[in-house]
């Protein structure tokens, strides 16, 4: 990959998009950023809190200003937010300004990955998280596939193994 085209990284809670993506950054040699921890240091909370102040609809407010300026950079693995392809700004920055990875996971394993994970708004205080996910599935997989160049299934792999399948699909296909 002699030129460093951004690499921005999609899908869903739970589905590894941070671990995938510090250890993708590290192995090329290049900058990662998590678009939800840019928000929670520029807003001085965390996301929790800002759901809570602003709403969803502040948080995507904001989520959407940060992407815009985050994907403008160069040479950068970005991970993003489950619910960033949400804006279809959001989805034609990605799209336009890098290559873009939808990391793919069942909700079974986006269950098992979350279930103490209690930095998760969507999923706090809900009767059901498991139907949570269900439906927010629904709603975004389809969008995850419409921008993605890649799509790879993180189930049943190790960070740095997917990391590197990623590495070579991005050399092999010349995106």
């Amino acid at each position: 990959m002699a030129e460093k085209r951004n690499i921005f990284l999609v899908g869903p809670m739970g589905a590894g998009k941070s671990t995938i993506g510090r250890q993708l950054a590290q192995q090329l040699g290049m900058e990662f950023i998590d678009s939800d921890n840019e928000i929670e240091e520029r807003a001085g909370a965390d996301i929790s809190w800002i759901f809570d102040l602003e709403g969803e609809e502040g948080f995507r407010k904001r989520e959407e200003r940060i992407i815009n300026e985050l994907t403008q950079k160069q040479g950068i693995v970005l991970s993003t937010g489950g619910g960033a392809v949400l804006s279809k700004d959001n989805r034609n920055y990605l799209s336009a300004r890098g290559i873009v990875i939808y990391l793919e996971t069942t909700v079974d394993k986006q269950f098992e990955r979350t279930q103490r994970d209690k930095k998760r708004p969507l999923l706090q205080d809900v009767e059901d998280p498991r139907q949570v996910l269900e439906d927010l599935a629904k709603i975004r997989n389809p969008l995850y596939q419409e921008i993605a160049d890649i799509t790879l299934p993180t189930d049943e792999q190790s960070a740095k193994v997917m990391a590197n399948q990623i590495i070579d699909l991005i050399d092999k296909t010349q995106i």
